[in-house]
């Protein structure tokens, strides 16, 4: 939405980045570490792969640390909504605590790595904003 209202195409671009870099590497952690996911009653039906970490919260703070440092005014809204999604993710019952934290951490280095791509550096540089 962002992206629309300012017309900053590179806005969605670091996004999506950020989202693609947390996906690759959530994706290669869980290949890495075959952690089996809780055995409690599920809401969903329970994902075939590995627990940690967690892709959910990984990608969703991926995304809203990019957008934290393009738009600092809506921070507590963005980090807010991430919580709120990694927090689904334990009432499901479809990952551990830790998978979620490792999740969320995983999320925003990829949050930053995409910030310190091109395209990061000349937005923020343009409009004077700072990442973090």
């Amino acid at each position: 939405m962002l992206a629309l209202l300012w017309r900053r195409p590179a806005v969605f671009v670091l996004v999506l980045a950020a989202d693609a870099i947390a996906e690759l590497l959530q994706t290669l952690l869980k290949a890495a570490i075959p952690r089996a996911r809780p055995h409690v009653s599920h809401l969903i039906p329970v994902p075939s792969s590995h627990s940690f970490p967690s892709g959910h919260a990984a990608t969703s703070f991926a995304c809203a640390t990019v957008l934290c440092a393009l738009a600092p005014r809506f921070r507590a809204w963005f980090i807010a909504l991430a919580a709120a999604i990694a927090y689904s993710r334990l009432y499901n019952g479809v990952h551990y605590p830790l998978d979620v934290v490792g999740g969320a951490v995983l999320g925003v280095l990829a949050g930053v790595t995409a910030l310190r791509l091109p395209a990061g550096r000349h937005r923020r540089s343009r409009r004077g904003l700072r990442a973090g």
